[in-house]
C-alpha cells in the first residue's frame, strides 16, 4: 500500500501551501542534507566501542 500520483500531488501541494514557492529550495536542500548525514551515520562504526573484553570480572564483583 504505497502512495501514488494523486496521493504525491496533494502532499506537494500542501507543502507548497504551507512553505510558499521561495522556501522550497532551501527546504529541499535541508532535506537532502538531513537524509545524507543519516546514512552517513549509518555506515560509520560507533565511536565508542561498548563490547566487554574477554577476561574483564568487572560484573563479577557486584
Amino acid at each position: 500500500m504505497g502512495l501514488g500520483v494523486p496521493e504525491l500531488l496533494i502532499i506537494l501541494a500542501v507543502v507548497l501551501i504551507l512553505f510558499g514557492p521561495g522556501r522550497l529550495p532551501g527546504l529541499g536542500s535541508g532535506i537532502g542534507s538531513a537524509i545524507r548525514n543519516f546514512r552517513k551515520a549509518i555506515n560509520e562504526p560507533d565511536s565508542i566501542d561498548v563490547t566487554p573484553r574477554p577476561g574483564s570480572d568487572r560484573d563479577a564483583e557486584h
